[in-house]
């Protein structure tokens, strides 16, 4: 069996006359490796297992630290003592950590390894999730969430970087598989935080502190790859002159591409509708009549819608020239689960929740774009890099904007409203990121 995969592995350069010739010089080590029944097929099947494993689990944790303060929201503010505008303020932390931090990912990753720095994200959020609810005032909760979010910036920058550096091959299924896991740590915690708080005694702070426990796990698959600064095995037909030029920093202007512009502005006025819902939504079904624990359950169906659609969409916008048909059925989705919070948000709670919650799913979309829109892996971390902290750094208003419009207006007529008005550009951008073009190409034309 082993002898027939390498066998398999050598095909694509069977074509090549003579043992000696340049492209056969990887797959012949490897085939020699395999036939001699050395461990080293064996030690990297299992470290691609362990990157498989460690993606899924980091993915799973990129949102509990959000949707478990939004189930609790309410409770936190009590017991802190917060204003309106100051809850806003805390619903706005996520998108300005990832911002700030999440432009550092790619000098850290140069520097440590993209394995090393998503460990030592990993334990920054469980750290941060670990302290914060036990900080006693205000100041302290935000610096304590201020921590969780720091890991969870760098870990958003680098997981699509990971995926294009060790499934080359695979970028639509390995995002569509680490985008399900996304949504399923954020349903799964808008879901069950609120029961188990109730189990645990019916305090926030152990109701919050908890899921630092699922942080933890998540540390431990990338601490046997920590050392590992290489270029990934799938890429291992490009070692040598291939690999060390990518790792030279491209002569890439990312911000001359127009494409790069529109998918960063589009990934902002996602990630402003995803976290003025999963901040806000909760306390919008609990001021319409809607109990505590149902209003957690209706913010969870709006996560996990993105389960299902998180592994299909990816697959199907790899197989399009041009995303932006999907752009405009997200929006539309949009559009209508707003407007039905405007009108009747108890009565039809559960249609807008699951309208919303395919609405949200232009995040594994732009994650997908952020792929395809880039030719290297070099280019991915640059893409990914700038449309990730552009467009965080544009989100920041929203959840902001929101609280203090509700507190000034006594209702949450205004807030939606916005939320509606900002649908409208997010799909016109979306359009524009979705076109079958490359920011390689575009940066170099206008150089």
């Amino acid at each position: 069996m082993m002898s027939l995969m390498a066998g398999k592995e050598t095909r694509p350069t069977s074509s090549t006359t003579g043992r000696t010739a340049p492209r056969a010089k990887t797959p012949t080590a490897a085939e020699t490796t395999a036939s001699h029944g050395s461990p080293a097929t064996a030690t990297r099947a299992w470290t691609t297992r362990l990157v498989v494993i460690g993606i899924v689990l980091s993915a799973v944790n990129l949102r509990p630290a959000i949707t478990s303060l939004g189930a609790l929201l309410e409770e936190v503010r009590d017991g802190l003592g917060m204003s309106g505008s100051a809850a806003g303020l805390l619903t706005s932390v996520p998108p300005l950590c990832f911002a700030v931090f999440g432009v550092t990912a790619p000098r850290l990753a140069r520097r440590f390894g993209p394995a090393a720095v998503v460990c030592a994200a990993m334990a920054a959020v469980t750290a941060g999730l670990l302290v914060r609810p036990y900080a006693g005032s205000t100041a302290g909760f935000l610096a304590g969430s201020a921590l969780a979010l720091m890991g969870i910036a760098v870990s958003n920058v680098l997981m699509p970087v990971i995926v294009k550096r060790w499934f080359p091959d695979r970028v639509g299924s390995m995002t569509g598989l680490y985008s399900m896991a996304l949504a399923a740590g954020t349903s799964v915690a808008a879901a069950v935080t609120v029961p188990v708080t109730d189990a645990l005694g019916g305090g926030w702070q152990t109701g919050l502190a908890v899921w630092a426990g699922l942080a933890a796990a998540a540390v431990l698959p990338w601490v046997p790859l920590v050392r590992d600064r290489g270029p990934a095995p799938a890429a291992g037909a490009r070692a040598g002159a291939g690999a060390r030029a990518e790792r030279q920093p491209p002569a890439l202007r990312i911000t001359r591409s127009r494409t790069a512009w529109a998918l960063a502005v589009f990934f902002g006025l996602q990630a402003t509708a995803a976290y003025i819902t999963m901040g806000w939504m909760a306390q919008i079904f609990r001021d319409a009549g809607v109990s505590a624990s149902t209003a957690g359950l209706l913010l969870a169906v709006t996560m996990v819608m993105g389960v299902p659609l998180a592994f299909v969409i990816p697959r199907v916008a790899t197989r399009l020239p041009r995303q932006g048909p999907i752009v405009i059925a997200l929006g539309v989705c949009g559009l209508a689960g707003y407007a039905g919070l405007y009108l009747a948000p108890a009565a039809g709670a559960w249609a807008w929740a699951v309208l919303l919650g395919v609405s949200n799913c232009a995040f594994p979309l732009a994650l997908t774009m952020v792929g395809m829109r880039a030719r290297t892996a070099a280019g991915v971390v640059q893409l990914s890099a700038f449309a990730q902290s552009t467009g965080y750094l544009i989100s920041i208003p929203g959840p902001l904007l929101v609280g203090v419009l509700y507190q000034h207006s006594g209702g949450w007529g205004l807030p939606i409203a916005l939320m509606i008005g900002l649908m409208i550009p997010q799909m016109a951008v979306g359009v524009l990121a979705g076109r079958d073009r490359t920011v390689e190409d575009e940066a170099a034309a206008t150089a």
